[in-house]
Order: C-alpha cells, then sequence, then structure tokens
C-alpha cells in the first residue's frame, strides 16, 4: 500500500510542477547593480525555493556543528 502512495504523490508532484511550469512562461526581469537577468517567472520562482531549501540545510548543519562543538567542549572540561 504505501507503494502506491508513493507513486501516486510523485505523479501528482510532477503534474503540479509541470503545469506550474506552462502556466507561468511571462519572463521577469532581475537587477543587481548593472547586471540585468531575463528569465521565465517559473524558473525563478523554483530557483528561490531551491535556495530556500538549501539554506535551510546550511542553517541545519551548523547548528549540528555547534551542538556537537559544545558537546565536545562539555566532555573535555568534565574529564
Amino acid at each position: 500500500m504505501p507503494r502506491y502512495f508513493c507513486i501516486a504523490a510523485i505523479v501528482l508532484v510532477t503534474i503540479l510542477v509541470a503545469s506550474f511550469k506552462f502556466q507561468n512562461i511571462e519572463s521577469a526581469t532581475i537587477s543587481l547593480f548593472t547586471m540585468r537577468l531575463t528569465l521565465p517567472l517559473s524558473l525563478l520562482v523554483m530557483v528561490y525555493f531551491l535556495g530556500m531549501l538549501t539554506g535551510g540545510f546550511v542553517l541545519q548543519l551548523l547548528r549540528t556543528w555547534t551542538h556537537a562543538a559544545t558537546q565536545g567542549a562539555k566532555l573535555e572540561v568534565s574529564k
């Protein structure tokens, strides 16, 4: 049962992403100082979400490292 649920979820997400892509084909221009970049709106939104996702992973990684470093420091002090 879970296998079919996962396949159905993947198909549903793929359909949603494809429909989003085809409905948002207008171009948008972004600029930073003297640079300009014109891309389809759907691509810009996907890049934005990928940036949020990777930023969250980096933040969690830093939290894990600091937690491990503080735990290691506590162990050395207690010896």
